[in-house]
């Protein structure tokens, strides 16, 4: 099917001339048709299937003119902001449309001028965004159109409470568009208040790779991993190789190491500025640089042609990172190899990844490298993944699912420490009983409690210390306790008899033993009209 039957206008065509497009893709296919009818669209298609030009080219048709911004596009990277932006510019040439892309990474003020001046065709990444708006240098209250370009990364990059933000300042009737190479069921369950009766779009499945990417797992120690992708490249010599690593650091040492190798290689990750990253990206679109190391920032929608080799150096934590990783070869039906190093460290992110493609990838050896003796189980053969170590909790979760406990330290298996603890937790006592604990043995703490249970009123609050009253003889109302003057009085004496017992046995201590008198002092008078033989209580919340 041509172009100009899915009813884009003369000037559309034009631009899809300059796009360099000759028939349309199967997403282009049934995305654009169901953009120009005004509804919501969720669409999800394997990465190099055209996505980008499959909202651009509808939007640019149905958008009305005017200096206000009426189509607005929030993508997660630079990187991707500026492919969606070329590929505006391109197709807009003759429609009259201005475009503009925002994004960190460079001066505020340039990007803030060109915005006073009008435009009505904006990409953005949420943070410039909301900067944007926080200095009321634009305003979005005439978005017709919103687009949420890999909504799935958005999510995981953990740009949602900005993109909440943004939403707030949008027009309630607009039309939205959510496009991406995977969406799982967490990102529609969030997004479902975002759209309004959408159509949903989905070729080629979720989470497929595209057909002509060839598969391989290269098994590998740690130790020779390194080793093992420099033989790989300096015996392929391809012409772009993308590698991927799961650190930015690790991207700076590995690019550095090649370089002394003799290879032309360069690193893009998040440490490096913007214009770092666009002369590396400008170096391997060109074919200056053959070799480029790079995290995940630059795993979707970066469209580099003739890119023949992506190599995962390390294997992916999230297993959609890895559909989103080889798709950046074998683009526009061009055929490309993807090599995925494995370490006996990662046979479980292996097993995930064949999970989510509904596959098993065929493992190989790279003729003529020296390898040492290797452990790595299929993944077929692999047990249940461990657990995780938590703290003396979740025992039903770790009947179900094989989490290991922690025991407690020993220190709090001790008798006598846990007998004062007991104690502690029973009665909820103020700061003030702790001077008063005697060291013989649990009767005299109990004796000192119930003294100061008397004196200052406090709140029963634990069962233990209701028995423990009531087993003493006092007398419980509601959550408070009183006590008699007799039992008072015999604690007092029991608490002295100890304290002289401990003095005596010291050589050097003093004959005589006395009450402490910040705690013990005398039971006060009853008041009038209280019982006989009971001191008065003032409650006290603890």
């Amino acid at each position: 099917m041509p172009f100009k039957n899915l009813g884009l206008n003369e000037k559309l065509l034009q631009g899809v001339q300059a796009l360099g497009y000759e028939s349309p893709t199967s997403i282009q296919e049934e995305a654009i048709p169901a953009v120009l009818t005004g509804q919501d669209v969720v669409a999800c298609a394997q990465t190099g299937t055209g996505k980008t030009a499959a909202f651009v080219l509808p939007m640019l048709q149905i958008m009305s003119a005017g200096p206000a911004i009426k189509a607005l596009v929030v993508t997660p990277t630079r990187e991707l902001a500026s492919q969606i932006e070329q590929v505006a510019i391109t197709a807009a040439a003759g429609t009259g449309h201005t475009v503009m892309a925002v994004y960190g990474g460079v001066p505020y003020e340039p990007q803030a001028k060109k915005a006073r001046h009008g435009v009505d065709f904006l990409v953005a990444t949420p943070g410039r965004l909301l900067d944007l708006l926080r200095h009321r240098d634009i305003k979005l209250d005439h978005v017709e159109i919103l687009v949420l370009d890999e909504a799935d990364r958005l999510l995981d990059m953990g740009f949602w409470p900005d993109v909440r933000r943004i939403l707030h300042d949008l027009p309630h009737k607009r039309q939205n568009l959510l496009f991406s190479a995977t969406l799982s069921k967490q990102v529609l369950g969030v997004l479902g208040d975002t759209v309004h009766r959408p159509v949903f779009i989905e070729v080629g499945g979720r989470a497929t790779p595209v057909d002509l990417v060839e598969q391989r797992v290269l098994p590998v120690n740690s130790e020779q991993k390194l080793d093992l992708l420099i033989q790989f490249v300096l015996a392929h010599k391809p012409d772009r190789t993308l590698i991927f690593t799961r650190t930015k650091h690790r991207a700076e040492r590995l690019a550095l190491t090649l370089g002394k190798r003799g290879i032309r290689c360069s690193a893009i990750h998040g440490n490096r500025n913007q214009q770092q990253r666009e002369k590396a990206l400008e170096g391997f679109r060109a074919g200056r640089i053959k070799v480029l190391v790079a995290t995940d920032v630059v795993a979707r929608g970066i469209d580099v042609e003739g890119i023949s080799h992506v190599i995962n150096y390390d294997m992916p934590a999230n297993p959609e990172d890895y559909v989103h990783r080889i798709g950046r070869t074998a683009r526009a039906g061009a055929s490309g190899m993807a090599v995925s190093f494995l370490t006996p460290e990662e046979v479980y992110e292996l097993k995930d990844i064949e999970r989510l493609i509904g596959s098993t990838i065929e493992r190989h050896d790279l003729e003529g490298f020296d390898y040492v003796k290797r452990t790595i189980p299929e993944s077929h053969d692999l047990p249940r993944r461990p657990g995780k170590l938590v703290y003396n909790g979740g025992a039903r979760r770790a009947m179900k699912f094989g989490i290991r406990r922690k025991a407690p330290p020993r220190s709090s298996r001790l008798p006598e420490r846990g007998d004062r603890m007991r104690a502690q937790a029973a009665a909820r006592l103020p700061q003030a009983a702790l001077r008063v604990w005697g060291d013989e043995d649990c009767a005299a703490v109990h004796q000192a409690t119930l003294r100061l249970l008397a004196e200052t009123g406090v709140e029963m609050r634990h069962e233990r210390a209701r028995d423990l009253c009531a087993a003493a003889g006092a007398h419980i109302e509601g959550t408070r306790v009183r006590l008699p003057a007799a039992l008072v009085e015999q604690a007092l004496a029991s608490r002295a008899a100890a304290l002289a017992k401990r003095s005596s046995s010291r050589p050097d201590a003093r004959t005589t033993a006395q009450a402490p008198t910040a705690c013990m002092s005398p039971t006060p008078s009853p008041a009038p009209g209280a019982a006989p033989g009971w001191p008065t209580s003032r409650t006290t919340h603890v």
